[in-house]
C-alpha cells in the first residue's frame, strides 16, 4: 500500500515537471514567433538613413513616420480600399458560410439519393478548372459584373475544399438519430437546419469561415482582373500597385535622379504596408480561435 502511494506521488510530481517543461517550451517558442512580427513593426517606424547604415533591428536607431506619411498622402484613398476590404471580407464570409453549408448538408445526408453525383462534381472541380480566359468572359460579359463590388466576393463564394471538409464534418458530428427524432416530432429541413445542424456544427463553421475571411481580406486578384474605376479596388491591390510603384522608381533611380528617391522610403514602406494589412485581421483570430482546432481536425478524419 505504501509503495502504492509512493509510486502515485513520484508520477504526479514526473507528470508536474513535464508539464512545466513543455509549457516553458511552448511559452518560449510563442514569443520567438512574435519577434518577426515586432521587427516589421519597428522596422515600419525606422528612418530609411537608419536602416541603410545599421540594418534591420528590434530597437530603432532612429524613429520617424515617414513610411506613414508616404502611403497616407492621399488618405481618403486608403481610408475607401479599406472600407471595400472590410465590406467584401464580412458580406463574402457570410455568403460563403451560408453557400457552402447549404450545399455540403444534403450531400451528407445518407438518405440523399444523388449525394454521391454531386460530392463527386465538387471533387472534379478540384482537378480541373475552364481555365482563365472562360473564367474572365463568364463573369465580365455574360454576368455582367465587371467593374462591380459583387465580383469581388462571388468567384470566391464557394470553395471545393472547404466543402468537403464541411460536408465530412456534418457526416461524422451530426447524429441521424436527432434528425429522425424532429422528422418525427414535425420540424421542417430548415428548422432542423437551423435549430439544430448549426449549432452542432460551430467549429466547422469557424473554421471555414476563417479561411474564407483570410481569402477574401488578402485577395488583389481579382481588383487587378475585373475592377477598372480605381475607387473600387481594395486595399490589398492599392497596396500592391504602391509596392510596383516604389520598385519602378528604385529601378530607374539613376535616370530620375538621387533627389526623387532620397524621399522615398522604400525599405520602411514595405513593411508599413505589411502593418496596415495584417491590423484588422488579426482581430478575426480570437473569434474563430475557440473552435479552429476541433474543427480542422474533426472535419478532416474522413473523406
Amino acid at each position: 500500500m505504501r509503495n502504492a502511494y509512493q509510486n502515485k506521488v513520484s508520477l504526479n510530481e514526473s507528470s508536474k515537471m513535464s508539464n512545466a517543461i513543455i509549457n516553458t517550451f511552448f511559452s518560449i517558442y510563442s514569443v520567438i514567433c512574435l519577434i518577426p512580427i515586432i521587427l516589421v513593426v519597428m522596422i515600419s517606424f525606422t528612418d530609411e538613413k537608419a536602416l541603410e547604415q545599421f540594418g534591420y533591428s528590434l530597437f530603432p536607431k532612429e524613429l520617424s513616420v515617414s513610411a506613414y506619411k508616404f502611403i497616407f498622402q492621399d488618405p481618403s484613398q486608403i481610408i475607401r480600399a479599406y472600407g471595400i476590404t472590410i465590406f467584401v471580407t464580412i458580406a463574402g464570409t457570410i455568403l460563403s458560410l451560408i453557400m457552402t453549408a447549404m450545399y455540403a448538408y444534403p450531400i451528407s445526408r445518407k438518405d440523399f439519393k444523388y449525394k454521391n453525383f454531386f460530392s463527386f462534381y465538387v471533387y472534379f472541380t478540384m482537378l480541373f478548372s475552364g481555365g482563365l480566359v472562360p473564367w474572365y468572359i463568364l463573369y465580365s460579359r455574360y454576368l455582367h459584373l465587371k467593374d462591380t463590388i459583387w465580383v469581388l466576393i462571388i468567384p470566391y463564394l464557394i470553395n471545393a475544399f472547404n466543402l468537403l471538409v464541411m460536408r465530412t464534418y456534418f457526416s461524422n458530428n451530426i447524429p441521424s438519430s436527432i434528425i429522425e427524432s424532429a422528422k418525427i416530432d414535425g420540424a421542417s429541413e430548415i428548422r432542423i437546419f437551423v435549430q439544430i445542424v448549426i449549432p452542432l456544427a460551430k467549429p466547422v463553421f469557424a473554421t471555414i469561415g476563417l479561411f474564407s475571411t483570410l481569402t477574401y481580406w488578402n485577395d488583389w486578384w481579382l481588383s487587378l482582373i475585373f475592377i477598372v474605376d480605381d475607387k473600387k479596388v481594395n486595399l490589398q491591390y492599392l497596396m500592391n500597385r504602391i509596392l510596383r510603384t516604389i520598385q519602378y522608381i528604385s529601378q530607374n533611380k539613376s535616370q530620375m535622379g538621387g533627389s526623387v528617391m532620397d524621399t522615398i522610403p522604400t525599405e520602411s514602406v514595405r513593411m508599413a504596408m505589411c502593418v496596415i494589412g495584417m491590423g484588422p485581421i488579426l482581430f478575426a483570430y480570437p473569434f474563430f480561435q475557440k473552435y479552429f482546432i476541433k474543427g480542422l481536425t474533426v472535419g478532416a478524419v474522413k473523406g
